[in-house]
């Protein structure tokens, strides 16, 4: 076993371990750990703690030490200095004519170097702007582009669940979200209505996908033709959360011989019904008709449409 501490950053939903070197830390605390970046200010997120050698993914560092009333002002200082850098560097973007959004800007505590984030559609030739910014600044400059789901994470908002957005308060790691897992959920497939402010696929949609599995194991599909105790019927509603599937009975027309469907409703769990024919296959295996829906809603969908789908596909 060894001993860590969990160290989280402003600029970074994540938790990292370090090792406390015989110190006690308690939540909350401030310290100067060293990084890939440099020195960074951090505040302690798990207090002493064991943990399995094999959850390391690579050696720890220690902790250099607890921050000072010194750090903490440069800190505050640092943070006054934002908003007249971001100018500068909005001003300056424009000025060399480059496509890219100016997210935020990070002065290192040791003031090493200041970091500027922006997001753009492609690639950037920032070298001239770094020069440019060296010069004003007189410091390093560092440019790191974000992709869209880090932008909302570093900007925040409100999602139309109407809480914070959950990348920018709890979510340490993004998980890849497909399309299949709105279908699954049958959820409208409308664009505007499973995307993010990010414009991406909503991270929820991750959340609750395990669920929905487990709910829908054994349960028919919508249109679907099933055996009841009245006989044979057709399913024009699954309610997974209350394991009830509502059914209309397939009858005979007496004049036509043809099939109608009758006007009452009746519900069943699923273990009072039967899957009949090829529809009784395991579950996992009927869901794959999801893939050739979605692709039957591409080819029918305009270029817009097809455009959006496709942004949304795309893990990040």
């Amino acid at each position: 076993m060894t001993e860590i501490v969990g160290v989280g950053f402003m600029k970074s939903g994540k938790t990292y371990y370090f090792d406390p070197k015989g110190d006690t830390f308690e939540l909350g605390d401030m310290v100067i750990v060293e990084t890939a970046r440099g020195k960074e200010l951090g505040h302690i997120l798990i207090a002493n703690s064991e943990i399995d050698e094999s959850e390391l993914v690579a050696e720890l560092k220690p902790i250099e030490r607890r921050a000072s009333d010194k750090d903490l002002k440069r800190y505050h200082e640092n943070l006054e200095k934002r908003d007249d850098a971001m100018k500068v560097c909005a001003e300056k973007i424009e000025k060399h004519g480059l496509e890219m959004k100016l997210i935020d800007v990070e002065f290192m505590i040791d003031g090493s170097k200041i970091v500027f984030y922006f997001s753009a559609d492609g690639r950037v030739d920032f070298r001239e702007l770094a020069k440019d910014l060296a010069g004003h600044f007189h410091n390093r400059i560092e440019l790191r582009q974000i992709g869209v789901r880090d932008e909302a994470r570093m900007l925040g908002g409100i999602g139309i669940c109407g809480r914070p957005l959950c990348c920018s308060k709890w979510l340490s790691d993004f998980h890849p979200v497909s399309i299949k897992m709105a279908k699954q959920q049958n959820l409208s497939l409308n664009p505007a209505k499973i995307s993010g402010t990010c414009g991406r696929l909503m991270c929820c949609l991750n959340f609750e996908d395990k669920t929905y599995k487990e709910l829908r194991k054994g349960m028919p599909k919508d249109n679907e033709r099933v055996e009841t105790p009245e006989g044979l019927a057709k399913v024009v509603k699954v309610d997974y959360f209350n394991g009830k599937i509502q059914t209309r009975a397939i009858e005979k027309d007496p004049e036509t011989g043809e099939e109608v469907f009758a006007q009452e409703i009746h519900a069943y769990t699923k273990d009072e019904i039967k899957r009949i024919g090829k529809n009784a296959k395991k579950h996992h295996e009927a869901d794959a008709s999801a893939d050739d829906e979605i692709s039957k809603m591409m080819e029918s969908a305009d270029a817009e449409e097809r455009r959006e789908l496709q942004e949304l596909m795309s893990e990040f």
